[in-house]
């Protein structure tokens, strides 16, 4: 059943904020204007939401997150640019997420039903796709594009620009500094380095044995074949005419603009 917005007193929303149905505003809590909320998301106490940003449905979002803030660049100058977060997330006390730059694409994207654990940021113009965890404390500079069920652990970050694939994991206290194929894990080393695929993420998710075992064939080709970039990709070329998860592979080495992670 539809219910109003539910508005603790002591929260302040601006006139020109849009709440859906059902949303619930917690204590102390700012709306600015130029806010968008979507019907079902529940807003706990004393978080921040400055506009323009737009929030999907039935996203959860706890005490003292602080979204659609300025972004961290100092060649922004105060350009219309906004934050966009899709529905179902979670997004966890002290969460910090910036709006996009001009120069930068306009817009910072948080898809749908991922999770942003405590202390995460994610800076000015990240793009993120669904199904992703971020641990506490984990971190995207600017201009990160993160693919859909990738795994950032606690204390882990990337450089900016930097493309993070798809089923990618991101080990704790990694700090990627170059692009990360789908289905790899990087090991906790200063820069981070590969370390074979995500075998466990890919087996949750409903991967069947044949697609694995493509997957580290396409990985052993890649790291461990001693073959130059341009050899491993006429090899992967091959390998992905039997395999869409390999062709998915060689589509983002094709382009991944920052040096491959190896």
């Amino acid at each position: 059943m539809t219910q109003p917005a539910s508005i603790h007193p002591t929260a302040q929303v601006d006139p020109a904020a849009v709440i859906g149905a059902n949303v619930g505003i917690g204590a102390y809590s700012v709306i600015g204007a130029d806010v968008h909320v979507g019907e079902g998301t529940t807003i706990g106490p004393h978080v921040v939401i400055e506009g323009p940003t737009r929030i999907g449905r039935d996203n959860r979002i706890a005490q003292f997150a602080s979204l659609g803030g300025d972004p961290q660049d100092k060649k922004f100058a105060g350009e219309r640019t906004e934050l966009v977060i899709g529905d179902r997330n979670l997004i966890r006390e002290f969460t910090t997420i910036n709006r996009g730059t001009g120069d930068g694409g306009g817009a910072t994207r948080i898809g749908d039903d991922n999770w942003l654990l405590a202390y995460v940021h994610i800076a000015h113009d990240c793009q993120l796709g669904d199904h992703v965890v971020f641990s506490n404390y984990a971190a995207l500079a600017g201009h990160v594009e993160v693919g859909d069920w990738a795994v950032f652990a606690g204390y882990s970050g990337a450089h900016q620009f930097c493309k993070i694939g798809a089923h990618a994991f991101i080990g704790m206290g990694c700090l990627v500094g170059h692009d990360v194929p789908p289905f790899v894990t990087m090991a906790n080393e200063q820069q981070g380095r590969p370390r074979g695929i995500n075998s466990e993420g890919l087996k949750r998710r409903g991967f069947d044995i044949s697609r694995i075992a493509a997957i580290k064939r396409a990985y052993r080709t890649l790291y461990m074949a001693g073959l130059s970039l341009p050899e491993a990709r006429e090899k992967l070329a091959e390998q992905a005419q039997q395999s869409d998860d390999v062709r998915a592979m060689l589509e983002f080495l094709d382009h991944s603009e920052r040096a491959l992670a190896r």
